[in-house]
């Protein structure tokens, strides 16, 4: 007799092979890091934030101050936060085949938990996600700490 597959949240969900998306999540975080890079370069150049040298100087300094990484920072918030609560997927998500997902309904989770999701990033995030990558690796679920706070899975879309 076959038995019925694990629901997300269940104590099964660990067995559950959707779950094991740790390369996907990876080449995702790197896809949305440069789309997020891309964007706050433009912006950068945009607003005039680069300087050059003077008429017989050829290059160009691009300044990366507390400016810019601030805007960074709230930047991938809103991106990863809008985009995670709606359809659960980012750019980079999308293209790698995977979705965050309520841990108990299985839909995109809602922009409260999303927010929260993100919020935790930060600590996710020390080491160029060394951090992250750890709690992933070890987690049962394969949860990162902002996965596990705000009761979410990265699953295979």
């Amino acid at each position: 007799m076959a038995s019925a597959p694990p629901q997300y949240g269940s104590t099964y969900a660990p067995q559950y092979p959707q779950i094991h998306v740790t390369g996907r999540r990876v080449v995702a975080v790197i896809i949305d890091g440069i789309l997020l890079s891309l964007a706050v370069g433009l912006i950068t150049v945009v607003f005039g934030a680069f300087s050059g040298g003077d008429a017989n100087d050829t290059t160009i300094e691009i300044g990366i101050g507390t400016g810019d990484s601030l805007l960074y920072g709230l930047l991938a918030f809103v991106y990863y936060t809008l985009m995670e609560s709606s359809t659960g997927q980012t750019v980079g998500k999308s293209i790698t085949g995977i979705r965050v997902v309520s841990e108990t309904t299985g839909q995109p989770p809602g922009l409260g938990a999303a927010a929260l999701r993100n919020l935790l990033r930060i600590i996710d995030a020390i080491l160029v996600y060394l951090v992250g990558f750890l709690i992933v690796v070890s987690s049962a679920k394969r949860q990162r700490l902002g996965d596990m706070a705000a009761h979410t899975l990265v699953i295979r879309a």
